[in-house]
């Protein structure tokens, strides 16, 4: 079933359009990349879906019911939430106050402290402490699972590897597969190509705010993807 679909999805920043007519599919329970260089729209396009850009409301599609237009509020009460670039934790709260303002959507389902402080352990044993004093890796994890505790249907995750060492990056990917096992979706956006496609089962390459290449990730050509990458 198509959980997500974006219809001739245009933005703009006041006059500047960064995406032209983005036709995106995203099936229940898939994990898809949208992968691209610097400025190629990528977090634009979460932010369309998420709500932090107003677009008409017939270019986004959640469940079949036209969303677009509606307050970020709404969309996560819908059951979309979005982890983004930056972590964006709020620096004056610790960190379960940071997880538990997830749980104002006010929807059930399997997350909650407990399985997240499962999930990233490390958090439980800093839960007390004001956000800005965990290393990156940790704000990280922070902020995956407050936007798990929302208990959404689809998880949108922009740049979770940014500025992160690789034994972290390493341990975020692996609680994507038990995220997405509890029925999860997730669309991932990835400056590093390979990293979005071992995670995905299909890809979106942007380039230059429209879209460049779509395709399963299994056995595609890397070659092809780099040549959509760059615009080449």
């Amino acid at each position: 079933m198509t959980l997500l679909r974006t219809q001739n999805l245009s933005a703009f920043y006041a006059d500047f359009q960064a995406l032209f007519d983005i036709n995106v599919t995203v099936e229940e329970g898939e994990t898809v990349a949208i992968i691209g260089a610097n400025g190629a729209g990528k977090t634009t396009f979460l932010r369309s879906v998420a709500g932090a850009i107003g677009t008409a409301p017939e270019m986004v599609f959640f469940d079949g019911r036209a969303i677009g237009g509606k307050t970020p509020h709404e969309i996560v009460r819908l059951g979309i939430a979005m982890v983004p670039e930056g972590r964006r934790l709020f620096p004056s709260l610790s960190v379960e106050e940071n997880l538990l303002l997830g749980t104002h959507s006010e929807r059930s389902g399997p997350w909650n402290l407990k399985r997240v402080y499962e999930l990233f352990p490390r958090l439980f044993d800093l839960r007390g402490l004001p956000a800005p004093s965990l290393s990156g890796g940790q704000q990280q994890m922070a902020a995956v699972g407050r936007g798990l505790m929302s208990n959404p249907r689809l998880l949108l995750c922009d740049e979770l590897s940014l500025g992160l060492a690789p034994i972290v990056i390493r341990d975020i990917y692996q609680c994507l597969d038990v995220i997405t096992a509890e029925g999860t979706t997730v669309v991932l956006v990835e400056q590093d190509i390979n990293r979005a496609l071992d995670a995905s089962a299909r890809f979106y390459c942007f380039q230059e705010g429209r879209l460049a290449l779509t395709a399963p990730t299994e056995g595609f050509d890397r070659q092809a993807i780099t040549s959509a990458y760059f615009g080449l």
